[in-house]
This record gives structure tokens, C-alpha cells and sequence, in this order.
């Protein structure tokens, strides 16, 4: 992994370790990530990560939203469940790397969309709905990671007390400053606020 990725990555490792949450990185197979990249194009970056750190059992968790890190062996079925899912207009060059455990909603890759590193968008879409209408969740990958440590973080504040709908706005407009910082077109696609 480039150091920018490993940073993120640690940052990731910690704030679960300070919140005492327990989570699992692993390696995946060298083999399996070829026959990733293969079958879904997914980029260099990302394939660096899966072989570094491959989030076997990694879910993070804030007030508003849980976010589950799909590990490398389950990539292939993950792609096949959105797919067959309705409404069925589900793009080629969008690999789902997450899915949110509270809506169910995916986060993914747009691999039609490389930057020079060797990275790529992530996006959420709405499950349920007549048509998949993407929203930018991260412009990168790495970036994508950082505003999930950064809501971790704030998270931290809250508590585990079930929340009302002041406290939700209250946690949203602690992380909009956050976001900005790491991700400002992230922050204006508005799903993170």
C-alpha cells in the first residue's frame, strides 16, 4: 500500500482500538485479488488494500450509520446480490466494496472513473427505489476510509444512547466540517450530511 492508504488504513485500525470495538484485517490471496481484478477491474489501489488489509470483520459504527467493509471472498457474491437485485439497471463498472447494515444500501467503486493513483470514486446508491441514482460517498477509496474514521471519531462523543432526531443533526453537523477537510466534493453530494 502507498503510505496515504496505510495512514488511512491505521487510522481506521485505531479508532476502532480506542472506541473498543473489535474488528479484523487480514491479507487476501494473491491469487483471489487476480481473479478480482479479472472479473470486476477493480483497481490497483484497491487491490493493494484487499492484499494488505483485507477488512475481514470490519463494521463501523455512529449514530446515523453502520458501515460493513466487505472482505475480499466476498466480493464476487456481493456484485452478483446487487445485480440481480431490482431495479436492475445496475452499471458494469461499479464493484460494491461496502454496504450499510442499518439501510442496506451499497457503497461502491466506479472503476470507469481511474484518478492517476490508481484509485477511484466510491459512491451509495438507495436500495429499494425505481433506479439507482448514485451519490458521491467518497472521491476517492482512500478518502472514502478517512471520512469513515473521522465519523468514528465524532461518534465518540455521542455515546451509545439511542438517538433522536436533534442528536442525529447535532452528529451530522459535527462531521460536515470533518468531511470538508478530507473530501470537500464528498461534502457537497450532501450523503454524509
Amino acid at each position: 500500500m502507498d503510505s496515504d492508504l496505510a495512514d488511512t488504513v491505521n487510522g481506521l485500525k485505531a479508532i476502532f482500538q480506542r472506541r473498543k470495538l473489535s474488528c479484523a484485517f487480514g491479507k487476501a490471496p494473491a491469487e483471489l485479488v487476480d481473479d478480482l481484478k479479472k472479473e470486476l477491474r477493480i483497481p490497483s489501489r484497491y487491490r493493494k488494500f484487499l492484499m494488505a488489509a483485507d477488512p475481514t470483520k470490519v463494521e463501523t459504527v455512529t449514530p446515523v450509520e453502520r458501515v460493513r467493509l466487505i472482505p475480499a471472498e466476498e466480493l464476487m457474491s456481493a456484485q452478483e446480490a446487487v445485480r440481480a437485485s431490482p431495479p436492475g439497471d445496475w452499471k458494469a463498472g461499479w464493484v460494491v466494496v461496502a454496504e450499510s447494515t442499518l439501510l442496506g444500501d451499497p457503497y461502491f467503486l466506479d472503476v470507469s472513473k481511474p484518478d492517476p493513483e490508481g484509485d477511484c470514486p466510491v459512491y451509495t446508491a438507495m436500495s429499494g427505489q425505481d433506479k439507482w441514482t448514485p451519490t458521491l460517498a467518497g472521491s476517492s477509496f482512500a478518502q472514502f476510509l478517512g471520512i469513515l474514521t473521522v465519523a468514528m471519531e465524532i461518534a465518540t462523543g455521542f455515546g451509545d444512547a439511542i438517538m433522536d432526531d436533534e442528536d442525529e443533526d447535532s452528529f451530522r453537523e459535527a462531521l460536515g466540517p470533518k468531511v470538508k477537510v478530507i473530501d470537500a466534493a464528498a461534502l457537497r453530494a450532501g450523503h454524509w450530511t
